[in-house]
């Protein structure tokens, strides 16, 4: 008997190292120009409303522009997913916090995804030479405000 706990033991440790890909939500990151169907879109967001609701996680959407870096964050509020914390962070106008429905997060993050550069861009995303609009969901602790 010892012997097991002394391996349940020996385990431990790197049970609980966490490395990102084992998270279910890891590959839940998209930048924006993509090559995904308006359909995919719907489905990518709501698996990432479904990993908001389930695990401590939240989602970030970052765009760039020539008027400068706009940050909105969602993290849930209530244990079924039907409320969330909507963060908005804009470098000219400051920060603005609110809370906001399921429904409401989906439909912005569905349009928001679903906007396409204009073909044959080459200065990139809104304008800015190399800047891609992304969107990730991440660990809820790593999601504050960064100027």
């Amino acid at each position: 008997m010892s012997s097991e706990h002394e391996q349940q033991r020996s385990r431990l440790p790197s049970e609980h190292t966490e490395q990102p890909s084992d998270e279910p939500w890891a590959d839940l990151e998209l930048t924006l120009p993509h090559g995904r169907s308006p359909t995919g879109i719907v489905s990518f967001v709501e698996c990432a409303l479904v990993e908001l609701t389930h695990e401590d996680v939240g989602a970030e959407f970052v765009s760039t522009s020539v008027a400068g870096m706009k940050r909105t964050q969602y993290i849930a509020v209530d244990a079924v997913g039907q409320r969330f914390q909507k963060r908005y962070f804009d470098e000219r106008l400051g920060r603005h916090e609110t809370t906001v429905s399921r429904d409401a997060v989906r439909e912005e993050l569905v349009n928001r995804l679903t906007q396409r550069s204009s073909p044959g861009n080459e200065v990139g995303q809104n304008g800015v030479d190399g800047a891609q609009d992304r969107f990730c969901v991440k660990p809820a602790r790593e999601l504050r405000f960064q100027k």
